[in-house]
């Protein structure tokens, strides 16, 4: 019974030190975590620390990595581009922007910038694609993309991260694919000289698909097809509130070309009355079907357009 007494008595300063107690072991815990790692970090530098009477080798240039944003815009770019940027300086890279997507890279000069950390300050917030994207025919012919070449080897460039859809990542495969044949010509053409590209053999591509449509296989989610799927939503509840205020029916069209995962996933999240999407065409006699229920839910007149 006192035992029982006393702890009753004691629970509010129990409760009170118990977060000091907390916080007391999770820095005990995050010292030694520190003290581990520097002393982990020392004993590696050691190990690779020239030994005495052994010269020590001269360093590897640093890796520079190209990003661009190519095609539509789509919700996620910039996070992309943050991304890639930081990350790039966190394993000691020079980061580059290539601005207004395959058309920055043809141009050159003030389109390809060095990027640091403060640069992408900001991008997350930001929709759209805060460097840029534009159509560029030039890419599309052979001399276009020997430009874009030259620009990547002055620049020290050999490898390229590409945000964009099916026409941006086909332009980006088809420029690895002629990179080495675009080195020999620019060297026949004495633009530049086998010196300048024998670092440059190889062009590394990474694809980023940046498109609202989720159309490409083998991946759950592209970037941006949420943030649209979202944006559908929302304006379709818009919609709705009209069109039961004036008994009316709505035909809503969405993005997707080929592709029907936002007409569907929209149309289910919203409670559509009838979902078409290029996957499977309704053979059936589905005009009857939506005469039904527009003449049921919304006005006469429409129905009777719509059996006609």
């Amino acid at each position: 019974m006192s035992s029982s007494f006393g702890s009753a008595l004691l629970q509010p300063f129990t409760a009170l030190f118990k977060p000091f107690h907390r916080f007391l072991y999770c820095s005990i815990l995050l010292a030694a975590s520190a003290t581990l790692s520097f002393r982990a970090l020392r004993s590696l530098s050691l190990a690779h620390a020239p030994k005495s009477g052994v010269k020590a080798t001269t360093m590897a240039p640093r890796k520079k990595i190209a990003i661009m944003t190519s095609g539509g815009d789509s919700p996620g770019m910039n996070g992309v581009v943050r991304a890639c940027v930081r990350m790039a300086l966190h394993m000691d890279c020079d980061p580059f922007c290539v601005y207004e997507g395959y058309e920055g890279l043809v141009q050159g000069g003030d389109f390809i910038r060095k990027m640091e950390w403060h640069d992408v300050r900001g991008y997350l917030s930001e929709g759209g694609t805060l460097i840029g994207t534009a159509r560029c025919m030039a890419f599309y012919e052979r001399p276009g993309r020997l430009t874009a070449a030259k620009n990547m080897v002055l620049n020290g460039i050999d490898a390229l991260i590409i945000c964009g859809g099916d026409g941006s990542l086909t332009g980006a495969d088809k420029f690895r694919a002629e990179w080495p044949s675009l080195l020999e010509e620019l060297v026949a053409n004495k633009e530049l000289t086998a010196d300048q590209i024998k670092p440059y053999k190889h062009l590394n591509i990474v694809g980023l698909v940046g498109s609202i449509d989720n159309d490409l296989s083998g991946t759950d989610a592209t970037i941006g097809c949420y943030s649209a799927l979202a944006r559908i939503c929302e304006m379709v509840d818009y919609i709705e509130a009209t069109a039961s205020s004036h008994s009316r029916a709505f035909v809503i069209e969405v993005m997707g070309r080929h592709c029907g995962w936002l007409a569907l996933m929209a149309g289910v999240a919203t409670g559509a009355d009838f979902i078409f999407i290029p996957e499977k065409p309704r053979e059936d006699n589905w005009r009857d079907e939506m005469s039904a229920i527009v003449r049921k839910v919304r006005c006469p007149l429409l129905a009777s357009w719509v059996a006609s």
